[in-house]
């Protein structure tokens, strides 16, 4: 039996595949669909069909994604209000496999992604495995606020195991690295985190 994980669907611009599970193959029984609400002006109502409200969904799942009815117990239950219906994607376990960083150009500091090359003004920089990918994102990511708790799940990874603190001592160094005329392009915001400006 092959090892599966759930995750929230991610918005993709791959065109996966949906594949129908027979209510009699399915662990979990289907719960009935429940006809969605709609004010008297909304022109156009929702498809009647549950298969048609499900293949709406399809377009933001990954390739090989399985669908299935949420157990109900699992679902959050308002008074007053009918069950809830939701659904667990189901991924097939394999090697992670991850994207190379981006090619960034904009601004002194540029980022090849493929070459794993940093260079500022031309100058290439001799970073660290970590230094690289942190520098990739922020770069990759120009004016957006980025805090330290997100850059420690994208850049080091959901398992690892530390604060905040890892995530300034990091740019401190990558602020040396640049030096005194590039370290002002990644600025710190604030009891938030940090930000690059080209």
């Amino acid at each position: 039996m092959a090892h599966t994980r759930a995750v929230a669907p991610p918005h993709s611009l791959l065109r996966p595949r949906l594949r129908a599970v027979a209510p009699a193959q399915s662990p979990l029984q289907a719960p009935a669909p429940i006809p969605v609400q709609t004010p008297v002006s909304t022109p156009a109502a929702p498809p009647a069909d549950l298969r048609d409200r499900l293949a709406e969904v399809a377009e933001y799942l990954p390739p090989g994604a399985t669908l299935l009815p949420a157990p109900q117990h699992t679902l959050p239950a308002l008074p007053g209000r009918p069950p809830m219906v939701g659904y667990l994607v189901l991924l097939p376990a394999g090697p992670e496999t991850a994207a190379a960083p981006p090619t960034a150009e904009e601004g002194p500091v540029t980022v090849d992604g493929e070459r794993r090359v940093a260079r500022v003004d031309g100058r290439p920089l001799d970073l660290t495995y970590l230094e690289f990918e942190l520098l990739a994102h922020l770069v990759a990511h120009p004016h957006r606020v980025h805090s330290r708790d997100q850059l420690v799940r994208t850049v080091w990874g959901y398992g690892h195991v530390g604060d905040g603190r890892t995530v300034d001592v990091h740019v401190a160094r990558l602020r040396r690295k640049l030096g005194a005329e590039h370290r002002h392009t990644i600025q710190t915001v604030r009891r938030v985190g940090y930000k690059y400006l080209p």
